[in-house]
């Protein structure tokens, strides 16, 4: 009896390891950590493409400002707002331009909180084929995203759509409220698709992106990216509006980052391995 119970004790003791060990054969998180892993990377992407392109737009709402009466033209602006200063010497080139926030988080137009400055060098006029303007910052933050690096973007002239161009060069990074950092180098073509013809109203502006950019997240993944489908910045939109990029990295498969079909709104897409996420950006 002794000897029957030792036998059936000894059996179920085996069959428990071996259904324990089948469990964690079957309950892998690894794929599903790196698929997270991979769609914060695409976030973190989205959030400095976003930021570093908005540099430009506010900077030429400063520029079409110049003739007004500032009091008067913060009130029709997009970015900016009555807490900001903006100063331009056009005196001779290269002329400046410094755009103030104060140091204190500022609300603007378009409901995101600002502070530091934008600092800006012109080394011919805005419209001529040839002209660079070079982009820095000093201790600017936008909703407490520090924002650091150089922007240089140079004149190009016309397309064969007869739409101005510029091509654009980045090498910034993002230091995010929680301490981490987004590193971004792109170089990348800027077409005004829309609204060009219309100086004074900027409303109706729409920008076309292309190119290619690196980008290094938070969590330490570093993808090489191609807008796939240009990215549609429209400055009656606070978001990407369309367009696609793709990201490439030797480990890891395909990511593709969806903002959508162009409405406007703060939804997109990332899709890995066939399976897609829903994200907010």
């Amino acid at each position: 009896m002794k000897t029957h119970k030792l036998i059936l004790a000894m059996f179920m003791l085996v069959a428990v390891s071996v259904l324990y060990t089948g469990c964690e054969k079957d309950e892998d998180p690894e794929p599903q950590n790196n698929e997270n892993q991979n769609v914060n990377a695409a976030k973190d992407d989205a959030i400095a493409d976003k930021l570093f392109s908005e540099l430009t737009d506010i900077t030429d709402e400063a520029m079409r400002g110049q003739d007004k009466s500032y009091k008067d033209f913060v009130l029709d602006t997009i970015f900016m707002g009555p807490c900001v200063i903006v100063t331009i010497d056009t005196l001779a080139f290269p002329f400046t331009i410094t755009i103030d926030f104060g140091t204190e988080n500022c609300l603007c137009n378009d409901n995101k909180w600002r502070r530091g400055k934008i600092l800006v060098e012109h080394n011919g006029p805005y419209w001529a084929v040839g002209t660079v303007i070079t982009t820095t910052t000093d201790n600017y933050f936008v909703n407490n995203h520090q924002v650091l690096g150089t922007k240089i973007v140079t004149n190009q002239g016309l397309n064969t759509s007869g739409n101005p161009t510029w091509t654009v060069h980045v090498d910034g990074q993002i230091i995010k409220p929680d301490g981490g950092i987004i590193t971004w180098i792109a170089d990348r073509m800027r077409e005004w698709a829309e609204g060009h013809n219309t100086l004074f109203i900027w409303w109706d502006d729409v920008y076309m992106i292309s190119g290619t950019h690196n980008v290094i997240a938070a969590n330490g993944s570093t993808l090489s990216a191609t807008v796939t489908q240009a990215l549609e910045f429209a400055l009656n939109c606070y978001w990407i509006k369309s367009g696609v990029v793709e990201f490439q990295h030797s480990e890891l498969p395909l990511i593709i980052l969806d903002y959508g079909d162009g409405t406007c709104d703060d939804d997109a897409t990332v899709t890995i391995n066939g399976t897609t996420y829903n994200i907010k950006l």
